[in-house]
């Protein structure tokens, strides 16, 4: 059985979001914001680690204009999160079965 932070990078905390199934850029900024300041990284700090600008950083937290997408996949690492890519019917199943099986641990 796997521990819910033995997936998570040495000194990254437990992520409190469940997965998201990601329809529009707009709504990955909230996530991406959340366990940047659940690690207690500043916007700046951040950016710095991640080795991407302030301004990128902050396009990709309030979802306007482009963020390239080895941009993205920096930040993501950065905060030991991951990107999963499947059809839509696919990950949506996937999710619905990682909540059954969360709440029957609950």
């Amino acid at each position: 059985m796997v521990e819910k932070n033995q997936l998570l990078p040495k000194g990254i905390r437990h992520i409190h979001k469940p997965p998201v199934l990601v329809g529009a850029a707009h709504a990955l900024g909230p996530y991406v914001r959340t366990a940047r300041k659940d690690q207690d990284l500043r916007i700046d700090d951040a950016a710095s680690l991640f080795g991407v600008s302030v301004d990128t950083l902050s396009r990709l937290e309030n979802g306007v204009g482009a963020v390239r997408l080895d941009k993205l996949l920096a930040v993501l690492d950065g905060l030991g999160l991951g990107l999963l890519v499947g059809t839509k019917g696919e990950l949506a199943n996937m999710l619905r079965r990682m909540e059954a099986l969360h709440d029957e641990h609950a």
